[in-house]
């Protein structure tokens, strides 16, 4: 370890040994990037996005009660309801649809979105793309069992199916958005190892997330793509080195979406697309940005009609997730999160890929630029990050 980075950690621990954080030293410092040894970017996230407050004292009570909400959660929206109906000898598919009446919601503009599926689909627990096992799989991660099977669903009295029995069960068909890193078909989902009681695969906590989300919800419920928004924050909560916060990742990843969830939902509610907070705008602003700093660049893809939305799209619905590996995902977020005006960073940031690749994208013709933008050839994110941050000082 560099001298330097041993520096920045002692940076982070001063900031935030402190009764009181001070909110906009925390974000100069994570805005570079936040270390992981100690736990220090997991705690960083969780203060970022508002699930922990500045004053230190207040902590252990504030995640006792919000751990305690989420067990509530557990207990009222799939244990009850799944004992009563199996005391009635009703079949978990029929608990689920009963349950579940929302279509999946669409939203627009994306040439690979999943269509609206009829009623009674989403029902099928959320299962519906069977993303959960596939979730970043340059890595086993979310295959592997977590060190902490959430007891409360595991319990042999609850006499109901488990989320992976009923997602094993179920044959469905969806499409997905696509994904430069994803390309090669996924392992059929009984391809996967099969984990043995008592035991649970972390992905199968990212469905149970998601369920709740979907349940306290109603009015956007689940659309596609959320995993992926969901995935890195849970990655990193239970990779935590300290086991006393990586025990309770489920609760502390499902409060911290619904948190950012609260600041993107809008790019997911097709009713808003065409409004200022809806996606359609966002697309249309990293051209209107990039015609500001880089019109030549602007004119050559207005002449190749190449419009945001055939990359834009999933860039900023789902904060660049599908773009880079998971380490530079995790990496980009630090930045987001730590700017005051977050979302209007990765407008910037959006621009910034664009201005990198401008020689590819003027000497290329509508093909090869289509393929640029859909499978993104640069890897060194610090560099876009670098270049994002010169386009937001040389306002």
């Amino acid at each position: 370890m560099s001298s330097l980075h041993k520096s920045r950690i002692a940076d982070f621990q001063d900031v935030l040994k402190e009764p009181s954080i001070v909110l906009e030293k925390l974000r100069e410092l994570s805005f570079s990037g936040i270390p992981c040894e100690g736990g220090l970017r997991c705690l960083c996230w969780k203060i970022l996005l508002n699930y922990l407050p500045l004053e230190r004292a207040s902590w252990t009570s504030i995640l006792a009660k919000q751990r305690g909400l989420y067990s509530q959660f557990l207990r009222e929206m799939i244990i009850q309801p799944g004992i009563a109906k199996a005391n009635m000898g009703v079949s978990r598919e029929d608990v689920t649809f009963e349950d579940h009446v929302n279509p999946l919601p669409v939203s627009s503009g994306c040439p690979n979105q999943v269509v609206q599926q009829p009623p009674g689909t989403f029902l099928l627990r959320l299962a519906l793309e069977q993303p959960y096992p596939r979730l970043c799989p340059d890595i086993s991660f979310f295959q592997r069992a977590t060190e902490y099977p959430c007891l409360l669903i595991l319990d042999p009295q609850n006499e109901f199916e488990t989320l992976r029995k009923r997602v094993e069960q179920t044959t469905l068909k969806s499409q997905t958005m696509s994904s430069p890193h994803k390309n090669s078909a996924p392992p059929a989902l009984n391809e996967y190892e099969v984990l043995p009681n008592g035991c649970e695969a972390h992905w199968e906590v990212v469905e149970r997330i998601l369920f709740i989300y979907a349940k306290l919800n109603p009015g956007i419920a689940y659309v596609q793509g959320m995993n992926e928004i969901v995935g890195p924050l849970y990655y990193t909560f239970a990779t935590d080195p300290n086991s006393e916060w990586k025990e309770h990742a489920e609760a502390d990843t499902f409060f911290c979406f619904t948190n950012l969830m609260a600041e993107i939902r809008d790019n997911f509610i097709k009713s808003l697309d065409d409004s200022q907070c809806g996606i359609t705008y966002k697309m249309e602003k990293v051209y209107s940005t990039l015609k500001d700093k880089d019109v030549e660049l602007y004119l050559k893809l207005q002449e190749q009609n190449i419009k945001p939305q055939f990359f834009a799209f999933r860039w900023l619905t789902l904060l660049l997730s599908q773009e880079f590996l998971l380490p530079d995902v995790i990496r980009i977020w630090d930045s987001l999160f730590a700017d005051d005006n977050r979302f209007d960073f990765l407008l910037l940031v959006c621009c910034a890929m664009l201005i990198l690749i401008r020689e590819q994208l003027l000497e290329g013709d509508f093909t090869v630029n289509m393929r640029l933008l859909q499978d993104y050839p640069i890897t060194d994110v610090c560099q876009i990050l670098q270049k994002a941050k010169e386009l937001q000082d040389s306002k």
